[in-house]
């Protein structure tokens, strides 16, 4: 029965590793190094959240001039020139090369809150202006969700999401519908979803704190203080006191959590990964 199978042993059963039921395919995610499952091809992921995000700039209202963009645009480009000239100085494939990289600035001060869509689509909320405070911590934050789009998590989870769905329907017809019924029987009686907590929870935030490393390395590389990030999760650790989740309810690490690794990376990213001269 499933709940006899740890989580590991289920990944590598039924395809969240390199070795999926449906037509195995496998990445490396850029200076990590660590093996990714990718059987959506980038072009679509990349021209649906096209679409999306073309969506979304129409239905929201954003800041259409002033400092705060000019801001996170010029911190934008310079990550931007900062990411492609590192992997083109080292002689390898650049991960943004068929990047449409773009900017905007949400109206929203209740939402502290970043992201950037695969394609390189990126949005600040005003919201999180409140608690970035500078370019320096702002520049980690935007580099933080560009690792999200260099790294293809996207195009990983959604590969993730396919190849436990169908493993799932496969082996449900050799045990008799055991793993419906206990999921579905554990998510009535707790109001959790056991593939939520044992597999896309521990996994997001494994890919979350691969956004934190690359983040770093992205912003040290563009010229910015890293060394920032610590105080701004601690800041952020403030703001959100009494109202984080534990964090196995998560898909994101603890902010206590995310300050230790901080401090464990910086030093090594300030020497290995200086600021490159834009020419």
């Amino acid at each position: 029965m499933i709940h006899n199978i740890n989580r590991r042993k289920f990944i590598e059963l039924f395809g969240c590793g390199c070795c999926g039921l449906i037509l195995p395919s496998c990445s490396t995610v850029p200076i990590t190094e660590r093996k990714q499952l990718s059987i959506i091809p980038e072009a679509t992921i990349n021209r649906q959240s096209s679409k999306a995000y073309e969506s979304f700039r129409t239905k929201t209202k954003l800041v259409k001039s002033g400092k705060d963009l000019d801001k996170i645009i010029e911190i934008g480009k310079r990550i931007e020139f900062s990411v492609s000239k590192f992997f083109i100085n080292k002689k390898g494939d650049d991960p943004t090369n068929n990047f449409q990289w773009d900017y905007i600035l949400v109206e929203n001060d209740k939402i502290v809150n970043a992201w950037c869509m695969p394609g390189g689509k990126i949005a600040v909320y005003t919201g999180l202006l409140k608690i970035t405070k500078n370019d320096n911590a702002l520049a980690v934050v935007m580099g933080h969700e560009i690792a999200h789009a260099v790294a293809k998590h996207s195009i990983e989870r959604a590969s993730q999401a396919l190849t436990v769905n169908i493993g799932t329907q496969v082996a449900d017809i050799f045990l008799g519908g055991a793993i419906s019924r206990t999921r579905n029987t554990i998510g009535q009686s707790s109001g959790m979803d056991i593939f939520q907590l044992g597999i896309f929870n521990p996994f997001g935030r494994k890919q979350e704190t691969e956004a934190d490393y690359l983040g770093l390395i992205f912003s040290s590389l563009a010229g910015y203080d890293i060394r920032e990030s610590v105080k701004l999760w601690e800041r952020m650790a403030e703001k959100n006191k009494g109202k984080e989740p534990p964090q196995f309810l998560s898909t994101h690490p603890s902010s206590k959590n995310r300050i230790v690794n901080l401090k464990k990376w910086i030093t090594e990213v300030i020497v290995k990964y200086p600021p490159i001269k834009r020419t």
